[in-house]
């Protein structure tokens, strides 16, 4: 309960910090709205489904995931939001003590994916993969989702990638290949988490 409260509050206060470098004091009031509306359901999730742990390892994982890796957090404080919006369930058994918040449904059937520390569509097969970009995130904290972003476009204008792409087990021969099969598999970070668990898809 203490976590989910204090994860609300930070990102209240987040909002009403930005809202007022932004905009003043009507900013700074519109900003803590828009933190409120982003961190309840986060702070809710975490507290309800006991996402950290009581030991050493909760509490510092918690301190990063709110300090270093708060831009993260934040943004997939927002993901959350929008998967509740669209009615989908908070799998509680396997965010208990996990320091992720998993979610039951996905974004599609075929993918999972994390954002911040919130990972929609997992499975015990995947988990491990899911779990690389989170830690990436703890990582590189405000650096990580521009360094992702930015790989993203880069590869999708200049694809460099194609000179160690598979061509043949995994053709490049539709539109949707391209970034389906091509871009998303050879961003580092995606790079990275399939080396540790998975083989990109084909």
């Amino acid at each position: 309960m203490v976590f989910g409260i204090i994860s609300a509050a930070v990102h209240i206060v987040l909002g009403a910090a930005f809202g007022g470098w932004a905009g003043g004091t009507l900013g700074l009031l519109i900003g803590a709205v828009v933190g409120l509306l982003v961190g309840a359901p986060f702070g809710w999730a975490v507290a309800s489904a006991g996402v950290y742990g009581p030991d050493a390892r909760g509490v510092w994982l918690f301190l990063v995931d709110h300090t270093w890796s708060l831009l993260n957090t934040a943004v997939g404080a927002v993901y959350l939001a929008v998967h509740l919006i669209f009615g989908h369930q908070l799998d509680r058994t396997t965010s208990q003590h996990s320091c992720r918040v998993n979610l039951v449904e996905g974004v599609s059937p075929r993918y999972a994916t994390t954002i911040g520390t919130v990972c929609a569509g997992s499975s015990p097969g995947i988990q491990r993969h899911e779990d690389v970009h989170i830690f990436q995130g703890r990582l590189l904290g405000p650096l990580y989702i521009p360094l992702v972003l930015l790989n993203y476009v880069l590869f999708t204008i200049a694809p460099v990638w194609l000179l160690w792409h598979d061509h043949t087990n995994a053709p490049i021969n539709a539109f949707t290949r391209y970034f389906e099969i091509g871009v998303y598999p050879h961003v580092w970070n995606e790079a990275i988490a399939y080396r540790i668990q998975g083989s990109p898809p084909r």
